[in-house]
């Protein structure tokens, strides 16, 4: 009896694994098939069960950050990630759901523990390093309600007074009969909206298929169309690669009695890999577009190739530093010849940002709020010659959407700090403004008339703070909301004077060289001020010097050095007529104190933390 007993158990188990195998294997299929959305309830139900809990979690945090997810995808990615002998990928997908989330810090935590796994990348660590993004340029942002529907909207290109964008509602086309598995929506099209009438049909002739269409470029001349779509011709597909992807590919089209015809795939398209998102020079002459052709620098790349009256050069990687090792799509290229790109391999506030060349030092700007946002940002188009355009967003959940912006110039905030007594400018004035997180995001010093200058943000209540060691502190608050009108704003200081030691303000600092303890010119410059001071201003004046290091080198060996720096100020400042009894004490503290407390610190944070500083002990008058 207690055999057989035993027989059912062990006959029980074995139907039990083989239905979890089964489910196993038609949850690897789904997703596989980038069957997405079917995918994860059978992973959520295999997790249920407690089959290969792991694995599954994982697989089911993938599945949700391609369905754009990313709230569900640091659940099951947080319920792994401490695991021994994890792969070190998933501390970077967990570091960029992290950031769908807006969970910034824990993002830049598991970008860390990345790097330290053995991997290097300049651009994680540019990630890490960088949490301010200030584009100058302002942007005004809504949603668009006559575009969007349901379902996905995205990608807008404007013509005369016609609007091209690609959605998914299917229900306005004949074409398309069923559904999309990665995320159960309609394939796409490609509609036009007419803002004359304000009709909104599918775009008429042949660019439509039964699989995804779009988005579009039109030529200046209008005669040429070039667009995306799936490996199609002729209503028949093409070969899929050898991961069974339908790849993407660009195609052209004329248009030819009120319609697009004749349409004609480009030259460089291939089988094995993709090629979409196309935008052209103002002139027609060069295309731009995104791919992951062999050869490029990883993921997708922004290509230009020549184009010629429908003959095409070779394309070219647009290279460093647009591209990254990472994703760079949906490219744009403005009339005054800025090239506007999304990317999620550049530092910024989501999965995909938006970004623009600047022609004038190579680099590469983040757009910022509220252009960018926690989500996917991508598919920039401006108006030719003004100051309105569209992008698309993921931003409030769901299905794309686009949106209209129109860009303002940046805010400029400057003012005059004058003695609150007698009118008179104060010169060397420090003025800083803050976030509303107390941190610090400009540093001004007013010149010889008492002036500061700087850009700000719109729409903001910025804490500002000015200060001068013979006057209290002031602590204000700059409004620039309803400020769309204006691209200036002035805001104007008083100090009060005081002889009180409770309301000196520091005075500035000096900075050393990476293990050195020599006064500097601009030190030595600093030093002579404060020697001016103590013999001319305030001959009574009682200081205390503390010097500090950065965190290169050992704690014992930067205590020496600080304390070398104490000595050599205390030094410089005796030899040039500063009597010993006004200096309280010199210190050195090392590394123990740094004014930017940073673990992957830039050359300019070491700087701050190598400094001598100066505190005001007795002050009569």
């Amino acid at each position: 009896m207690k055999k057989l007993y035993f027989i059912l158990i062990l006959l029980i188990a074995s139907v039990s694994m083989q239905a979890q195998s089964g489910k196993q294997k038609k949850a690897d299929k789904l997703y596989n098939n980038f069957a997405y959305l079917e995918a994860t309830d059978v992973y959520k139900e295999l997790i249920e069960d407690g089959y290969q809990v792991s694995e599954n979690s994982k697989k089911l945090g993938d599945a949700y950050m391609m369905l754009r997810s990313p709230e569900n995808a640091v659940h099951y990615y947080g319920d792994v990630i401490e695991e021994d002998n994890i792969d070190p990928e998933y501390y970077y997908k967990y570091a960029q759901a992290l950031r769908g989330v807006k969970r910034y810090e824990e993002s830049r935590t598991w970008l860390k523990k990345y790097l330290e796994s053995g991997n290097s990348s300049d651009e994680i660590e540019k990630m890490i390093e960088k949490d301010e993004y200030r584009p100058g340029i302002t942007y005004k942002l809504q949603s668009s309600p006559e575009l969007n529907s349901e379902v996905s909207d995205f990608g807008v290109f404007a013509k005369d007074s016609m609007l091209y964008f690609v959605s998914a509602r299917a229900q306005d086309s004949d074409v398309k009969k069923k559904t999309y598995s990665w995320n159960g929506e309609p394939f796409l099209d490609v509609y036009v909206l007419d803002q004359k009438s304000g009709n909104i049909s599918p775009i008429k002739g042949d660019v439509n298929t039964k699989l995804h269409d779009g988005p579009v470029v039109i030529s200046p001349d209008g005669k040429t169309i070039y667009f995306t779509r799936n490996n199609i011709l002729g209503n028949k597909e093409g070969k899929k690669d050898k991961d069974r992807t339908n790849n993407l590919k660009l195609y052209s089209a004329s248009w030819k009695n009120g319609e697009w015809t004749d349409v004609k795939e480009l030259p460089f398209n291939s089988d094995d890999y993709s090629v979409g998102h196309p935008t052209l020079s103002k002139d027609g002459k060069t295309l731009y577009f995104a791919s992951d052709m062999p050869g490029g620098m990883g993921g997708t790349d922004i290509y230009k190739v020549s184009v010629d009256s429908l003959s095409f050069g070779t394309p070219e990687n647009l290279g460093e530093p647009v591209n990254t090792e990472f994703d760079e799509t949906f490219p744009f290229m403005d009339t005054d010849g800025t090239l506007y790109f999304s990317s999620n391999g550049h530092a910024g506030l989501g999965l995909f940002d938006l970004f623009r060349l600047e022609k004038e030092n190579d680099t590469v700007m983040n757009l910022g709020e509220s252009i960018n946002s926690n989500m996917d940002d991508f598919a920039y188009f401006q108006v030719n010659d003004s100051r309105q355009g569209y992008i698309s967003s993921n931003r409030d959940g769901g299905s794309d959407n686009i949106y209209v912006f129109n860009k303002l110039n940046p805010l400029v905030l400057k003012g005059t700090v004058t003695d609150a007594v007698n009118g008179e400018p104060i010169s060397q004035a420090t003025v800083r403004l803050m976030d509303d997180e107390d941190h610090q995001i400009a540093f001004l010093e007013t010149d010889e008339d008492g002036n500061y200058e700087t850009e700000v943000a719109r729409d903001q209540m910025i804490p500002i703070e000015a200060k001068e060691i013979e006057y209290e502190t002031f602590t204000g608050t700059v409004n620039t909301n309803d400020s769309d009108e204006q691209d200036e704003m002035v805001y104007d200081i008083q100090l009060n004077p005081v002889r009180d030691v409770d309301y000196l303000a520091e005075i500035n600092n000096i900075y050393f060289d990476f293990d050195k303890s020599n006064i500097r010119p601009d030190a030595a410059q600093e030093l002579d001020k404060l020697v001016d001071l103590m013999q001319n201003e305030y001959p009574e004046l009682v200081i205390e010097i503390n010097s500090h290091t950065d965190r290169r080198g050992t704690n014992a060996y930067n205590e020496k050095l600080a304390e070398r720096r104490a000595k050599s100020t205390y030094d410089y400042l005796i030899s040039n007529g500063i009597a010993p009894e006004r200096i309280a004490d010199y210190k050195g503290h090392g590394e123990t104190e740094p004014a930017i407390d940073c673990d992957r610190c830039t050359e300019q944070d070491h700087q701050l933390n190598r400094r001598s500083m100066f505190k005001v002990v007795q002050m009569k008058e």
